[in-house]
C-alpha cells in the first residue's frame, strides 16, 4: 500500500521523505489556507521534494472553472494530480481530464455509488473519507471494502486512496480492506514506527551490548 502525507508543511515533508517511505502527498484548500502561502508555490515546492503523485485541489465549482484551474495546476509539475470534488460538475470535469491525460483525485467520497461514478468518469484516485464517516456513526472502513469489491468486479483502474485517516489502526484496517493508498497526517505517519515492546526490547539490547565493551567499527 502506498503511503501519502496529507500536509503542506514542506519542512516536515522534507524530513519524513528522507525515510524513503513517503510515496506521495495530498493537499486541500484548508491545508493551503493554514500554510499562509501561495498555492502554486507550495505545490511546486512539494513536487520537488517527492517524485510520487501530489494532489492539488481546484477551487471552482463549475465545470469550466474546474477545467481551467486543473489545467493550470497540472502544468506546475508532471506529478501533479488534479483534485476535484465528488459532484456532478466534478465528475464531468474528471471525464474531460481523463480524455486529456490529466490524472485526477476525486475527493469527499462517502458512498460506494459515488465511487462507482468516479471510476466510470476515469478518476485516477478515489478518496473515501473514513474518519468523517466514523464521526457520523457509520463504519468508514466498510466503505473501503465495498469500493474494493465493486472495482474488482468490473476491473476499474481507479485506485482507492483512504482519506480522513485518524490513527495507525485506520492505516492497518485500510490495508486489510484492500485500499491501494492511504493519505495520513504526519503525526500518524510517525506513530506507525512505534510500539512500546520495540522500545523496551531495544533498550534491553543496548544495555546488554554496553556490558560487552565492544565496538563494531
Amino acid at each position: 500500500m502506498q503511503l501519502f502525507l496529507d500536509t503542506t508543511d514542506t519542512a516536515v515533508l522534507k524530513d519524513l521523505a528522507e525515510t524513503g517511505l513517503v510515496d506521495g502527498v495530498t493537499t486541500n484548500p484548508s491545508l493551503i489556507a493554514k500554510s499562509g502561502r501561495n498555492m502554486l508555490e507550495v505545490i511546486a515546492e512539494i513536487c520537488g521534494l517527492v517524485e510520487g503523485p501530489v494532489s492539488a485541489e481546484v477551487a471552482a465549482m463549475d465545470v469550466a472553472g474546474m477545467l481551467a484551474e486543473g489545467r493550470k495546476l497540472a502544468g506546475v509539475a508532471p506529478n501533479v494530480v488534479v483534485k476535484v470534488p465528488l459532484t456532478r460538475e466534478g465528475l464531468t470535469a474528471t471525464k474531460e481530464f481523463s480524455a486529456e491525460g490529466i490524472q485526477t483525485n476525486v475527493t469527499l467520497c462517502f458512498s460506494a455509488t459515488q465511487a462507482l461514478l468516479a471510476a466510470k468518469a476515469g478518476a485516477s484516485y478515489i478518496s473515501p473519507f473514513i474518519g468523517r464517516l466514523d464521526d457520523h456513526g457509520a463504519e468508514g472502513m466498510d466503505l473501503i471494502s465495498e469500493i474494493r469489491a465493486i472495482y474488482d468486479n468490473y476491473g476499474f483502474d481507479t485506485e482507492i486512496l483512504a482519506a480522513s485517516i485518524r490513527t495507525p489502526a485506520h492505516v492497518k484496517e485500510a490495508a486489510l480492506a484492500g485500499a491501494d493508498c492511504a493519505t495520513i497526517p504526519p503525526a500518524v505517519f510517525q506513530a506507525l514506527f512505534k510500539h512500546p515492546l520495540t522500545e523496551q526490547g531495544l533498550q534491553q539490547f543496548m544495555a546488554d551490548w554496553a556490558k560487552t565493551g565492544q565496538s563494531i567499527l
